[in-house]
């Protein structure tokens, strides 16, 4: 009797683990919701629902309105996307406030990196002409074109000849299509050569700058507006034109007569509220204080850097020094902080600067640390000494989660704390309409050029309060099928960390041959406390897909989108809401019914079998210095 009460016990229990480790009836495996939020928490910033978007993203003259895509740490600058001709050809072009010239690699480069789109094809542009010689410029060797050259600080370089097209400038841009002149590129070193970003938009000022030249043809106010993403979420948005700036925006004067580049009055550094005791001089030299957006991080004159490192490591009694990520850097770098870049505030001391005229601009942790790519809660100094020269240089680090306008015709540039990535949300779904989606079967308006899409609107925006219960989408790869098949679950956990989701939320559906491609196609499904995607998160996982902003290794070709659909939210029914309350109701009954040697016997043997936890993504590269920053 004993054994058999035993053995029907133990067979309950057996029974209930395999009903644990499956989901509820009608629901497959397909279909179950599973963890981890889209997006990471931010630093505590402005209110963005203060700033009215609609009132001071537009203007009386059209703005073009872009977005910005990768992340200052892993990439080492921010891009956006442009297209180039008729019919429109696509770009991934840095964004870079230390150049003049716009370029993208020429099909006649031979010297050319492997980049993430193709090169560009003057013959296959009915709309381009190329810039003829001329005493401004110049010329080619046969005297019969406009040439360019450009050197940069970090010792890459490019060259290659000017052209004329149609630039566009994406689908939420109030400005149409415009001619301008750009670079063809013949030839590229450097981190120029190895980079995944096509090219560099020019935003500096000169003739070449694609600012300058909107300005000059009256299309534009003398204003542009940048604001990159913080810590752990990227991306961001750019205006090009004026926009009204908030009450409570930051201002410093801006001399153009001082140097080519972006320069700001910068007269003190203070630290956790007490000023760095620096002569105010040592941030004049040479250029001045530079603003650069194609530089990652900040460079200080040793006297202002000295005391900079010294103040900061006075404030950080509790945390341990440990060596950088790169053996081949020195970096400064602090761990014990813990990974919630929310609280760093409560660890690391704020940085004020301060301007000539007394302003003062705050900047929170993230503005002047990166995360440790190999241990886990620890930050480095993003800052680091110039050298010998004299110019403080302020790149991308610090002004994460900050609008930046160049107000060039009043000759100034301010600055205001918010949530970057929230700013291009709301300016995304609060200034147009939703447009009706067509990409529910196998059409795909995926590489489209914005003229192409319905009512000039990414046909993947929705608004309002739309509630999407999982996602599904397909794509084809240019990689032969029998290469990729051995490697589908390796390209699983590529999307899934591109798309910013667990790989258990991203359920293979099919993979086939297509041609001398594949064809593989993935459902997406939401936290199972959230029960669906909100229309943000949706449209942001769709578009980076659409916009090729997702990255996958060369092993898998290139991809495009050629099909998706929003799905509803799923209708459970009674024992799929309930199903966990009646399990854990068999769970006691059970417990009760047990002998304590009996648990005993069942714990020490999970104990026995468990497998250590690892992390799932670890970062093992450092993060890649870049400076673009011309000579």
């Amino acid at each position: 009797m004993t054994i058999t009460t035993t053995t029907t016990t133990t067979f309950l229990l057996l029974l209930l683990i395999v009903t644990l480790s499956f989901p509820p009836p009608s629901q497959s495996y397909n279909h179950q919701p599973l963890v981890l939020p889209l997006s990471l928490s931010s630093p505590r910033i402005s209110d963005v629902s203060k700033f009215n978007l609609r009132r001071h993203l537009h203007s009386a003259s059209p703005n073009a309105r872009m977005r910005l895509y990768d992340d200052l740490l892993s990439n080492g600058y921010y891009t956006t996307r442009l297209w180039i001709g008729t019919p429109p050809q696509e770009f991934a072009l840095i964004v870079d406030t230390g150049s003049t010239v716009t370029y993208v690699p020429c099909n006649t480069c031979d010297q050319c990196g492997n980049h993430q789109d193709p090169k560009f094809q003057p013959d296959l542009s009915n709309s381009y002409n190329p810039v003829k010689c001329n005493p401004d410029c110049t010329c080619s060797e046969d005297n019969d074109q406009c040439t360019y050259e450009r050197q940069y600080a970090e010792m890459s370089s490019s060259s290659g000849i000017l052209g004329e097209d149609l630039i566009t400038f994406g689908n939420l841009s109030e400005l149409k299509s415009q001619r301008a002149v750009f670079g063809c590129e013949n030839a590229e070193t450097g981190d120029l050569y190895s980079q995944r970003a096509d090219g560099i938009m020019g935003l500096g000022r000169g003739e070449l700058s694609i600012v300058d030249q909107l300005v000059e043809k009256g299309v534009i106010d003398d204003s542009f507006s940048l604001c990159y993403g913080g810590m752990d979420v990227g991306g961001g948005a750019m205006v090009l034109g004026q926009v009204s700036p908030p009450s409570d925006m930051v201002f410093t004067h801006s001399d153009p007569s001082r140097s080519q580049y972006y320069n700001i009055e910068l007269k003190e550094l203070h630290v956790a509220g007490k000023k760095l005791d620096v002569d105010p001089q040592v941030f004049d030299g040479k250029y001045g204080t530079v603003l650069d957006s194609g530089t990652t991080y900040a460079y200080l004159p040793e006297a202002a850097f000295v005391a900079f490192k010294k103040a900061i490591m006075n404030e950080l009694h509790d945390l341990k020094k440990v060596r950088g990520p790169d053996p081949n850097y020195n970096d400064i770098c602090f761990s014990g902080a813990g990974s919630d870049v929310s609280e760093l505030s409560k660890t690391f001391p704020s940085v004020d600067m301060v301007f000539e005229n007394g302003q003062k601009y705050s900047m929170s942790p993230e503005n002047y640390l990166f995360k440790h790519s190999k241990v886990p809660g620890a930050y480095c100094l993003g800052v680091f000494q110039n050298g010998k020269d004299l110019t403080t240089l302020l790149g991308g680090i610090v002004v994460r989660n900050t609008l930046v306008t160049y107000d060039r015709e009043h000759l100034k540039v301010g600055f205001w704390k918010t949530n970057c990535s929230v700013l291009w949300e709301r300016l995304n779904t609060s200034s147009v309409s939703p447009a009706p989606s067509p990409l529910v079967g196998d059409v795909s308006t995926a590489g489209m050029p914005p003229a192409a899409a319905p009512d000039g609107l990414p046909s993947y925006i929705i608004s309002g309060d739309t509630q999407v219960g999982y996602i599904t989408f397909g794509v084809s790869l240019s990689v032969n099928y029998s290469d990729l098949n051995p490697h589908i679950s390796e390209l699983t956990g590529v999307i899934a960390k591109e798309l910013g989701v667990n790989i258990s939320q991203v359920h293979l559906l099919n993979a086939t041959s297509a041609g001398n491609g594949s064809l593989i196609s993935y459902s997406v499904y939401p936290e199972e406390s959230a029960k669906y995607f909100s229309n943000t998160t949706a449209t942001h996982i769709i578009s980076l897909l659409a916009e090729h902003s997702v990255q996958l290794p060369d092993s898998f070709g290139s991809y495009k989108l050629v099909s998706w659909k929003f799905h509803p939210p799923l209708e459970r029914s009674w024992w799929e809401q309930h199903y966990l309350v009646v399990i854990i109701a068999v769970i006691v009954t059970l417990v009760l019914g047990l002998s304590a040697s009996g648990i005993w016997f069942i714990w020490r043997r999970r104990q026995e079998t468990s497998i250590p936890y690892k992390p799932v993504d670890t970062q093992s590269a450092p993060p890649q210095e870049q400076e673009l920053q011309p000579l």
